[in-house]
């Protein structure tokens, strides 16, 4: 069992501050490796909404390269995305050049009220200050919206999944996989304002080994730790994958944790 100690992510706000802007400097590398989202998280977002993401207004927050934008998109949507970051916004606009994306942050969303149906955050929320982009998004949603947040989480009851968040924890000095799994309806909302509604959808993928290690390696506590460091840490993580995936094609199992509350009726 880990006796990794339990450390939140964001206790120091200047810290937190670095790790946001750190993508800004590795959007290509962040665009080309991580992630996406299953097609059963979209089928999920319609069945809670009760509507068709075709012709849906989506505000996308926290877009980033526009990952979850993409697949938005794809299902029809009529996306805005709104992204904070100099790096990340002009790697959008090369990925999805026909795609409106503006600057700006769920802080402070530069959009009209009651224009969107649906405000979405991808492995975004967290980076948010819950008292202040509650009450943006439930500004911008039109009567009968919703908001939904989602991430990525890594399963850990893979084995080597478990072991290897261990082994992050130690190496970071903090929990990376809390940040994102310990997430709830508390946590996103302080206030208690909104009525979340909670799903998890387990997918997998399977990638390169290089792949692997440069999805590891975008994430903000590599990004802004000592570069020989991290790379170091990162070689010692290649022969650990090795041993499970001596083909050099990793399977990366995922729970997507999805947050989704309807606008108040009193909003």
């Amino acid at each position: 069992m880990t006796t990794t100690p339990r450390t939140t992510p964001h206790a120091d706000p200047a810290s937190r501050a670095a790790r946001a802007r750190s993508f800004n400097a590795a959007a290509a590398q962040y665009a080309a490796n991580r992630p996406s989202y299953p097609p059963a998280l979209f089928d999920t977002d319609e069945e809670l909404t009760g509507r068709p993401l075709a012709g849906s207004r989506v505000v996308d927050v926290g877009a980033g390269t526009g990952i979850a934008t993409a697949r938005l998109h794809a299902r029809g949507a009529d996306v805005i995305a709104v992204e904070p970051g100099d790096g990340m916004a002009a790697e959008f606009r090369r990925t999805l050049p026909g795609v409106p994306v503006v600057r700006g942050s769920g802080n402070a969303l530069p959009l009209a009220d009651r224009s969107a149906d649906l405000v979405t955050y991808a492995q975004a929320w967290h980076w948010t200050e819950p008292a202040l982009a509650v009450p943006e998004a439930i500004r911008v949603l039109r009567p009968g919206g919703a908001l939904a947040l989602w991430w990525n989480t890594d399963a850990l009851d893979v084995p080597w999944i478990a072991e290897a968040s261990d082994r992050i924890a130690r190496h970071c000095g903090l929990d990376l996989a809390a940040e994102k799994r310990d997430v709830n309806a508390r946590v996103a909302d302080p206030s208690g304002r909104l009525d979340f509604v909670r799903r998890e959808i387990r997918w997998s993928r399977r990638v390169p080994l290089d792949t692997h290690l440069a999805n590891l390696g975008s994430h903000s506590v590599f990004l802004t730790q000592d570069r020989e460091r991290g790379a170091a840490f990162l070689a010692e993580e290649r022969r650990h994958r090795l041993a499970f995936f001596p083909d050099g094609v990793v399977e990366e199992t995922y729970v997507v944790v999805l947050l989704l509350a309807a606008r108040p009726a009193d909003a």
